[in-house]
């Protein structure tokens, strides 16, 4: 996956460096003199990060982050100014900056910095695939097989999702078998992890607990948990049906 270092503002001594490194880093580097021109050409998914003076002719360096941000553009971005003050620095962290620099900057310095923001981005965006490809798996479930998930991640067994949902123990056997097999799973506690780590699922489960009818034993069981559990565990705390 090439990566591309973006460049906004003037050429500076730093832009020249990183332009005579690209080979070494690995990277390609486009130039824009204006954030606005930058903003228009950047393709969406872009991979890199964004090195930004903060004066700039038309939209400054911290309004072009604020686009950014705006956008959810996982660039990360670093402000270069040669009139940098603490309070500019602060600004710029508060607001999720990667770094801040200041010129004269060492180059050694620069090319960590650049390096540490493009290892960042690489590991949000592979976090990201992974969210994603966890999602698109919830998504393939059918109402009834998310409503056993539900029920089986927090604990329950298969008896006691049955008498909740209303239908027969071998229904539910047969839903956490589909379940299992389209999220490429084979134990509870991989179950459970999942469980902890699917977006589309905890937003589903934290509904269905919004929803469901408050104070009784089975709304209990419906609490998300976000850590894997071992069975020991899970049926000493499970609620015995009555």
């Amino acid at each position: 996956m090439l990566r591309t270092v973006f460049l906004i503002g003037d050429d500076s001594a730093a832009y020249a460096e990183l332009g005579n490194q690209q080979d070494i880093l690995g990277i390609s580097v486009s130039r824009f003199r204006k954030a606005e021109d930058f903003l228009d050409a950047i393709p969406l998914g872009a991979s890199g990060c964004v090195l930004t003076e903060i004066d700039l002719a038309g939209m400054g360096g911290f309004e072009l982050h604020a686009a950014l941000v705006e956008r959810r553009a996982s660039l990360p971005v670093i402000f270069l100014t040669a009139r940098g003050n603490v309070s500019m620095a602060v600004r710029a962290m508060q607001a999720g900056a990667f770094d801040f620099l200041q010129e004269p900057v060492d180059s050694a310095a620069l090319l960590r910095c650049v390096r540490a923001a493009l290892a960042n981005e690489e590991r949000q965006y592979w976090a990201a695939e992974k969210q994603r490809s966890l999602d698109l798996k919830y998504g393939r479930l059918t109402p009834r097989e998310r409503d056993v998930l539900k029920l089986v991640a927090n604990g329950c067994s298969n008896k006691q999702a049955a008498k909740y949902l209303g239908i027969s123990h071998r229904t539910v056997e047969v839903y956490r078998g589909r379940l299992m097999q389209k999220l490429d799973l084979t134990t509870l506690l991989e179950l459970a992890a999942f469980a902890g780590t699917c977006a589309a699922y905890r937003a589903d489960a934290n509904i269905s607990m919004r929803t469901s009818a408050p104070g009784g034993a089975v709304d209990r069981w419906m609490v998300v948990r976000h850590a894997p559990q071992t069975l020991s565990a899970r049926a000493a705390r499970e609620p015995q049906p009555a």
